[in-house]
C-alpha cells in the first residue's frame, strides 16, 4: 500500500490587506525583509529596497527612529513596488507621521508605549485601514511580566501578546499581525503553538538576533520550519546580521524544503569527493548569484564528475556535471551537449533563461 505524502494543512486567519498584498486568510506565506539603510537617505533606501524586491522579497520593513525618517516615508513608498512597513519603538507621534506619510502597515511594541499614545496610533490606523503588528520581542518585555514567569519565557510572550490582543479589541481595533520573537528557539517554538491555539489573527515568524549567515540559516530553518509544517505562520523573515539580500533565499529555501511555495530557481549540487576535478564550489556561488530576479521554479543540478553527475541528479531539470576542463549538459537526466568548462555558467544561464521565458508564457 502505497502511503501518502506528508501535507500541511495551514491554520485558516483572519485575511488582512497589507497595501497590494493580500496577508492571511489562505493567502501564500509572504516573505518579508527589513532595510539596514538609514532611512532618512530616500536615494540608498530605494536603491536596497529595489534589490531585495528583485531577489523575491515581498514586505519591507524600515526603521523610524525620528520624524526625518517618518517623512521619508512618502518619497520612498512612490518609488517602490511592495507595501511599506513602519518600524516605531517609544515615539508614538513617530507612528503617526509615518501613516499619515502613507506606510502600509506599522509595527509597534505596544510594551514600550503607554496606552493612552497607542489609542491615537490606533485611530491613525483606523482612519486609513492600516493594519499593526503587534511585535512582541523576548528582550523587551514588561517587567511585571518577567517577574511573573521567571524569565522571558513563551509565556510570558504570550500573555504580553494576548494583553495587547485585548487592548485592541476594547478599542474595536482588529486589522492586526502579531509576532512573538526570541532567539532561543525553543522559546519562539513554544510561544507560537501556544498563541496560535487561541488566536485567528495572522502570524509573523520569525527568530530575532539570529546572528550571521550560517547561524541565521540555521536558527531559522528550525524556528520557523518547525512552525510551518504544522501550518501556523502567515508571513515569515530570516533575520541575517549584514546585508538583508542574504535573508531572502533562506526564506525561500524553507518554504521550498517543505514544499509549501516554490519560487525562484533551486540549486542542487553534489558535496564533491575525489572524483572532482572542477571547481565546483566556486561554480556554484557564480551561478547562484546570476540566478537572482529569476522567479521561475526550476531545478538546477551542479554536479562534481560525469561519473554519476547525470544520473544522480535525474530529477533536475537542468545541470551540467563537470569533468577535466570539459562537462555535460544535461536535462532531466538526458544528456543535451557536451561544452567546455570555460563555457559553462554561460550556456547553462542562456538555457535557464530560455526555460523561464517559457515557463512564464505557459502561465
Amino acid at each position: 500500500m502505497t502511503k501518502k505524502p506528508f501535507v500541511i494543512k495551514r491554520k485558516m486567519t483572519k485575511a488582512l490587506q497589507v497595501g497590494n498584498v493580500r496577508v492571511g486568510g489562505g493567502a501564500p506565506i509572504r516573505v518579508q525583509s527589513m532595510t539596514s539603510t538609514d532611512t532618512r537617505d530616500i536615494k540608498a533606501t530605494v536603491n536596497q529596497i529595489k534589490r531585495l524586491e528583485s531577489a523575491g522579497c515581498e514586505i519591507i520593513r524600515v526603521a523610524v527612529p525620528d520624524q526625518e525618517a517618518a517623512y521619508a516615508l512618502g518619497k520612498i513608498k512612490q518609488a517602490i513596488d511592495i507595501p511599506l512597513i513602519a518600524d516605531v519603538h517609544f515615539d508614538y507621534r513617530l507612528a503617526i507621521e509615518a501613516v499619515k506619510s502613507g506606510a502600509d502597515g506599522i509595527r509597534i511594541n505596544p510594551g514600550n508605549m503607554k496606552k493612552e499614545r497607542i489609542k491615537e496610533i490606533v485611530q491613525a490606523a483606523r482612519d486609513r485601514q492600516v493594519p499593526i503588528r503587534i511585535g512582541v520581542n523576548s528582550g523587551s518585555l514588561e517587567k511585571r511580566l518577567l517577574r511573573r514567569h521567571g524569565g522571558a519565557s513563551s509565556s510570558a510572550l504570550v500573555e504580553s501578546a494576548m494583553d495587547s490582543i485585548r487592548f485592541f479589541e476594547d478599542l474595536q481595533f482588529t486589522n492586526l499581525k502579531i509576532s512573538l520573537k526570541s532567539s532561543h528557539v525553543p522559546t519562539m517554538i513554544a510561544a507560537y503553538r501556544s498563541l496560535s491555539k487561541t488566536t485567528r489573527y495572522p502570524l509573523h515568524l520569525g527568530v530575532t538576533e539570529a546572528g550571521s549567515i550560517v547561524h541565521a540559516a540555521v536558527k531559522s530553518s528550525i524556528g520557523i520550519g518547525v512552525l510551518l509544517s504544522e501550518g501556523i505562520g502567515d508571513t515569515l523573515r530570516v533575520s541575517v546580521t549584514g546585508d538583508p539580500l542574504a535573508e531572502i533565499p533562506i526564506a525561500y529555501a524553507i518554504l521550498r524544503a517543505l514544499d509549501i511555495r516554490r519560487v525562484g530557481p533551486e540549486v542542487i549540487s553534489c558535496p564533491t569527493c575525489g572524483r572532482c576535478e572542477i571547481d565546483l564550489e566556486g561554480l556554484v556561488g557564480k551561478v547562484e548569484k546570476k540566478l537572482t530576479g529569476i522567479k521561475a521554479d526550476l531545478k538546477i543540478a551542479l554536479m562534481g564528475c560525469v561519473v554519476n553527475g547525470p544520473g544522480e541528479a535525474a530529477e533536475a531539470d537542468i545541470g551540467i556535471a563537470g569533468g577535466r576542463g570539459t562537462g555535460l549538459l544535461f536535462k532531466k537526466g538526458k544528456i543535451v551537449q557536451k561544452i567546455k568548462e570555460s563555457e559553462f555558467i554561460d550556456v547553462l544561464l542562456k538555457e535557464i533563461q530560455m526555460m523561464s521565458d517559457e515557463r512564464e508564457e505557459s502561465t
